[in-house]
């Protein structure tokens, strides 16, 4: 894929979240992840972790949850209509890619992206990583999640309200999904689970290396 289809593909993510933000305001996040957020924080907090980085804020839902347990919380989302949702509720955010992150080398304590890389195509997945392991401090906490599925593949999802260009996704298998993490750190907690369609969702918390050789890619 050129160049200009990362630019196609992140204009089209801008708009169909520019759509969507105010609708997903009001909804409630699944269980498991939530069940799985606080264990996460409480990691954190127990490790004396102090600042969290979110890849691909949204609307803030899980930036609240963050923010008020005390971290210092710092968003970035694509779309400037996540980012000023973010903060009308007093959620520091702004707008940036993945892909070229706007802070210096070791600067979070903690990452945190959900249902984020999944927007990213395979060939710019390991600049994703190396990204954000950039700005995260030696051996810190990230956690991932995202969908994916026995087989994997790229392909752009068209909303069922048929709004808008359509949503690039790029559905990773299991054992490649953690072979890709591997490649940034030691992957520490691992689970899977259903929602009843045809794909499942994927957790994992890595530590990062604390070789900056290993963890820039």
């Amino acid at each position: 894929m050129t160049n200009g289809g990362r630019a196609q593909r992140e204009s089209d993510l801008i708009a169909y979240y520019t759509n969507e933000v105010g609708a997903r305001v009001g909804r409630e996040l699944p269980d498991a992840r939530v069940a799985r957020r606080t264990a996460y924080l409480g990691r954190l907090a127990s490790e004396g972790r102090r600042s969290v980085l979110e890849i691909g804020c949204g609307p803030g839902r899980d930036g609240q949850a963050i923010a008020d347990a005390g971290f210092a919380y710092v968003g970035v989302d694509l779309a400037p209509a996540s980012v000023e949702t973010c903060r009308s509720l007093g959620l520091q955010a702004q707008v940036a890619s993945v892909l070229e992150l706007p802070f210096e080398d070791e600067t979070f304590d903690a990452g945190w992206t959900m249902s984020t890389l999944l927007h990213v195509a395979d060939e710019d997945v390991d600049q994703a990583l190396s990204e954000i392991v950039r700005v995260l401090r030696p051996r810190a906490p990230l956690a991932i999640g995202l969908w994916g599925g026995a087989t994997g593949g790229e392909r752009v999802w068209q909303d069922e309200s048929g709004f808008g260009p359509g949503r690039f996704f790029s559905i990773r298998t299991d054992d490649v999904l953690r072979r890709t993490l591997q490649r940034y750190g030691s992957v520490d907690e691992w689970e899977t689970w259903d929602d009843g369609g045809s794909m499942h969702y994927q957790w994992a918390v890595v530590t990062v290396s604390a070789d900056r050789g290993t963890r820039r890619r």
